[in-house]
């Protein structure tokens, strides 16, 4: 039998494992599982043929337009295996329960969430392209292409008469999901087609490349043993659920391959959308952890004359500030006193709302300082354990949000804090990576990981149903947690911790091919010491996703500060469509050390460009594929051939020419597409 979602197939019969490849793919089995009596049947590094998922039988189908359902079962261990491949968005989604039927135990130490099959014969590797993207503090979604053969060579398999047993492998370590590779990847065929993966968690996951005689095989993996230390064990009637992964494929290539995680990425968010007020955070180049009355009321003043909605008290209004560096008291999550005048936190916070913004204040949930009252108060479980110890990572305990006594900790705070000072907007941040995880009622400690991660996933959830008018960001130092586990249930997540606005560019640029428009919160920080067009610089990066606004307001020059309130005025016009936009990247997806860079937003037939040139020095490039560009932001530009701050635009065959001059700048358009 075969059934065709979003462009991959799905075949399934009665004497052989279920399949799944790319429509002109070879048929690759769907899900491959390891445990610790079986790995595979023939040996490889690649985590393909496991011995248990070659036995796999289908039992049961169901089949609608846009899902199947397939359960199988392996004979000799019982395992029944319930595959759910559905259509989100424009994209294929597909996760496993594994259920134990029979008496025993079976200890799972990797399950594939998905395996599909790309080309066909012994050298289908050979004509694809990979593209992934490096990510770590300050230099966030880095993408690279690079030939997959480079890492797969040609290995003239026939004349062995078996697959290759080497690998191409991208994998997460810890509990920073994204901070060394992102979850999200493309194979590009030489003929222009893409594949694009997402795969959906917070606590491990592996991509797993492999060539064999029958074609190459793309494996999508949740925590694993080899990598992760992970390992779940079930006892007859016990359930396993795999980690959600998402495939979207398009004959027309990369973008149009985005488009379709972008699609998903939509469909499963769990909170309401139209809610996209621009917050100013006092963080960012400003108080840096070291709010007071007294320094918080110039930058209240600024952030409600520009049209700010939200302000945001970032860290350290909990601290004493006679402990100068609180890092390691943190997890009571009280207001210190002597931080603010007479009227306190409750006060300043009474300012934001009579200035006519919403507040918003920083906690950081899962970590309590080991000089925190909250490290003796609490038991010993309801912190990470690893060998009969807490784990400590830079003088901070994690909390176990599987453990009752650490999610009512959390609850009492948010609670009070929405209901004594009025909050209704939480940043929540995570700076540190705990390791491999907690072996706290887990057969592995990246069991107790994933078991963490899920149940923080629920308290979101908890935590929105008690208070539905509350907005919560996801930070995670910058953007070291940013997978879709956490973004499905949050509104926005930070792009970056970086403050140098020259180097801000290519990440945010580069956002939203694994973050939606509508939820990257790129930081503008301007500041009294830059040029206007540096201002506009930084304004440009804000705009093209969140504005997340920061920085001394109200010592701006009054030109600086009418770019600030121009572009918050900007934004507002904006959002409504960037919550419907698609990107692309009409110069392909930014390096890190690329001069000129653009991005793409396109909604209803409104196409919008944000173009930063990083040289000092005068250039010309073409933008391809648009035209009749209208600057729209810095205000005043007329519109193609007319000369502003040394730019000059003007239509050419095949795209825009745009001219900069001397210093850096960047500019929103408004564009058409395809021929003038």
């Amino acid at each position: 039998m075969i059934a065709r979602i979003a462009g991959f197939t799905i075949a399934w019969s009665a004497d052989a494992p279920a399949t799944l490849a790319v429509d002109d793919g070879h048929p690759a089995p769907l899900v491959e599982i390891f445990t610790a009596a079986e790995q595979r049947a023939r040996t490889s590094q690649a985590y393909v043929r496991s011995a248990l998922g070659a036995r796999l039988r289908s039992t049961r189908t169901e089949t609608a337009s846009d899902a199947v359902t397939l359960v199988q079962r392996d004979p000799r261990t019982g395992l029944e295996v319930t595959s759910v491949l559905s259509l989100s968005g424009s994209a294929l989604r597909v996760q496993h329960t594994l259920r134990a039927t029979a008496p025993g135990q079976v200890t799972v130490t990797a399950v594939s969430s998905a395996s599909v099959g790309l080309g066909a014969g012994p050298n289908a590797g050979e004509d694809y392209d990979i593209l992934t993207a490096r990510s770590e503090w300050l230099a966030e979604n880095r993408w690279h292409r690079r030939a997959l053969s480079d890492e797969l060579p040609p290995l003239s398999l026939p004349i062995h008469a078996q697959d290759g047993r080497g690998h191409a492998t991208l994998t997460s370590h810890g509990a920073w999901s994204t901070g060394e590779h992102l979850p999200v990847g493309a194979l590009l065929r030489r003929d222009g087609a893409a594949v694009v993966w997402q795969i959906e968690s917070g606590a491990g996951w592996h991509v797993d490349l492999s060539q064999g005689l029958d074609g190459l095989t793309l494996s999508l993996l949740g925590p694993t043993d080899l990598e992760h230390q992970f390992a779940h064990t079930l006892g007859e009637g016990d359930e396993f659920t795999s980690v959600p992964v998402v495939l979207a494929a398009s004959p027309r290539g990369l973008d149009a391959a985005i488009a379709g995680l972008t699609s998903h990425r939509r469909a499963i968010r769990r909170v309401d959308g139209p809610d996209l007020p621009i917050v100013y955070n006092d963080f960012m180049n400003t108080l840096m952890g070291q709010p007071s009355s007294e320094a918080l009321r110039p930058l209240i003043r600024g952030a409600a004359e520009a049209g700010v909605e939200v302000f945001c008290i970032d860290a350290g209004w909990f601290a004493d500030p006679a402990i100068g560096d609180w890092w390691d008291t943190v997890g009571e999550w009280q207001e210190a006193v002597d931080r603010f005048d007479e009227s306190g936190l409750r006060g300043i916070i009474g300012e934001i709302h009579a200035a006519g913004m919403r507040s918003g204040l920083w906690l950081e949930p899962e970590v309590v300082g080991v000089n925190s009252p909250v490290a003796e108060a609490l038991p010993d479980d309801a912190f990470f354990r690893r060998f009969g110890v807490r784990v400590t990572e830079h003088d901070r305990h994690h909390l176990d949000f599987r453990h009752p006594a650490a999610r009512a900790h959390l609850d009492e705070t948010v609670d009070r804090i929405v209901r004594d000072y009025g909050v209704s907007f939480l940043k929540l941040d995570y700076n540190i990576n705990p390791g491999a995880g907690t072996d706290w009622q887990a057969a592995a400690a990246g069991d107790g990981l994933l078991g963490h991660i899920r149940a923080f996933g629920d308290w979101l959830d908890d935590v929105q149903r008690r208070h539905p008018a509350l907005l919560i960001e996801n930070c995670s130092s910058g953007a070291m947690r940013a997978d879709y586990a956490l973004l499905a249930r949050t509104h926005m997540q930070s792009t970056s911790d970086q403050q140098d606005f020259r180097l801000y560019p290519p990440i945010a640029a580069s956002a939203p091919a694994s973050i939606l428009p509508e939820q990257a919160g790129n930081w503008a920080y301007p500041a009294v010491g830059m040029s206007d067009a540096e201002t506009a610089f930084t304004l440009v990066t804000g705009l093209s996703g969140r504005l997340y606004l920061s920085g001394f307001l109200a010592e701006l020059r009054e030109s600086q500060r009418a770019l600030v309130a121009e572009a918050v005025a900007v934004h507002k016009t904006l959002r409504t469509q960037l919550a419907m936009s698609d990107p692309f990247w009409p110069l392909g997806l930014p390096g890190w050390e690329d001069d000129l860079i653009c991005l793409g937003l396109r909604a209803e037939g409104r196409t919008l460009l944000f173009v930063w040139d990083r040289s000092d020095e005068p250039r010309a490039v073409t933008i391809p594929g648009v035209h009749t560009a209208e600057t729209i932001f810095p205000a005043g530009l007329p519109a193609v051939g007319m000369a502003y701050d040394s730019w000059r635009l003007e239509d050419v065959d095949g795209g825009i020419r745009i001219e900069t001059g001397d210093g850096i700048g960047a500019r929103v358009l408004r564009v058409g597409e395809g021929h003038a």
